[in-house]
């Protein structure tokens, strides 16, 4: 089936979801705001494992610079922000409903299935921190280094797949030698927004339907999180300098 025309053009109606103050939604909130696409709403999952999440992720990106909360962006934005105890249809809908959206743009968010990713117009869009169709799932720029695989972020549709939707941005960033593991977590996490706000950018200029493209098959299969073990073996590659994908 040929994908959806993308007739219209100028900035999207969308709403805003992630895991609450997640640094990853932070980040690409920053991005987006910069050039100008303002969220309708945005929806918080405000949860146990959005607070573990929050935790995880700012450990991995320690020591690099963290945009400002949410909650600043929003006031200085006047945006609407609401909380739910899970990303979930029977949660999120009744905040959704009555908007004309065109689009849903994840931020950092857990696997959101369901009625949620057929409501707008135009689809619902999630900038992953790991190439794809490469490195789809949990962890990538430990996944990446383990495996020898090339690091970048990826900007694409979601479905009910995990990480499998049809790609509107991709690129690789050159990793240095000297990187530590948690430079490469904090480099996907910009280039993700940086990817999701040329999107948008993209849309606005009515170039969707152009550089939209199937993924393609990956070569591994979709990663967890990284154990401890996994890890150590990261670490210690980037350490020595064996990664393979260095530049120059």
């Amino acid at each position: 089936m040929a994908p959806p025309k993308f007739s219209n053009m100028g900035k999207p109606r969308f709403a805003y979801l992630l895991l609450r103050e997640h640094p990853y939604g932070r980040e690409m909130l920053r991005q987006i705001l910069s050039e100008g696409f303002v969220p309708d709403v945005i929806v918080e999952e405000d949860s146990e494992i959005a607070d573990e999440e929050r935790e995880k992720f700012l450990k991995r990106v320690e020591g690099n610079p963290i945009a400002r909360t949410i909650e600043e962006q929003a006031v200085e934005h006047g945006i609407e922000v609401v909380s739910v105890p899970v990303h979930k249809s029977p949660e999120v809908m009744p905040h959704l409903e009555g908007r004309d959206l065109d689009l849903i743009v994840f931020g950092g968010t857990r696997i959101i299935r369901g009625e949620i990713l057929d409501f707008p117009s135009d689809g619902v869009i999630n900038s992953h921190p790991g190439l794809l169709p490469e490195c789809r799932g949990s962890a990538s720029p430990a996944w990446s280094v383990y495996h020898d695989i090339p690091i970048g972020s990826s900007t694409h549709f979601c479905d009910n797949g995990v990480d499998t939707g049809d790609l509107l941005m991709r690129r690789e960033f050159p990793v240095t030698r000297g990187m530590t593991y948690e430079d490469l977590c904090y480099q996907t996490l910009v280039l993700a927004g940086v990817l999701m706000k040329e999107a948008l950018m993209a849309y606005e200029d009515g170039k969707w339907s152009e550089i939209r493209r199937p993924q393609g098959q990956g070569g591994h299969p979709t990663f967890r999180n990284a154990p401890d073990e996994v890890l150590e073996v990261v670490r210690q590659k980037l350490r020595d300098q064996t990664y393979a994908h260095y530049s120059g």
